[in-house]
């Protein structure tokens, strides 16, 4: 296989991005490989690090980005970092089309980065009231993180003239459908 591809996936926090992510690497035709962001957030319960993410101290990832370790990164929320680390996308892209889970802004660092060699896909709710009703009912964070996630999902829905597809995730099954469409017609050309 020559260099692989790259399939962007970006969305609010609460919007199905990652159960989208998961049914795309299950299509092992499409060869896709998840690209493992790094992070300065604390590792919540069943979470494992090299599997979910990188986790690493403030120090660390400041180290990094001085180092210029990372294809891209940003504060997502005050005082907690993500990035993409240059050398585990290089590694990947030898063998594997890879596709990354990433927030609105590095996702779309990466497609001005990696431009037609990349597909960037916003995922987005149907609406603001289904997007809190989706944050309150994981029960994974307070009350104050959800109002922050809500907040910053204002900001990001104005983003996706910035993404070459969107997809409306109101029912599961049909975006699903949609993702695998979208990244198998790109993967193919």
């Amino acid at each position: 296989m020559s260099r692989g591809k790259c399939v962007i996936l970006c969305a609010p926090s609460g919007s199905g991005k990652t159960t989208l992510v998961k049914h795309l690497l299950d299509q092992n035709e499409m060869n896709l490989i998840f690209s493992i962001s790094a992070t300065t957030r604390k590792i919540r319960k069943g979470e494992e690090n090299g599997k979910d993410y990188f986790y690493f101290t403030n120090e660390k990832f400041i180290e990094k980005i001085n180092n210029e370790d990372f294809l891209e990164y940003e504060e997502v929320y005050n005082g907690i970092f993500y990035g993409t680390l240059k050398d585990s996308v290089e590694d990947l892209l030898k063998d594997h089309n890879v596709i990354f889970d990433i927030d609105v802004e590095g996702g779309i660092k990466l497609k001005t980065l990696f431009k037609e060699e990349a597909l960037a896909i916003f995922v987005k709710p149907p609406n603001m009231n289904e997007l809190s009703k989706r944050l309150h009912s994981r029960n994974k964070d307070s009350k104050k993180s959800i109002n922050i996630r809500l907040l910053k999902a204002k900001a990001e829905l104005s983003k996706e003239k910035d993404f070459d597809k969107i997809i409306i995730n109101d029912d599961l099954k049909s975006a699903k459908t949609h993702a695998y469409n979208l990244v198998r017609e790109f993967l193919d050309n």
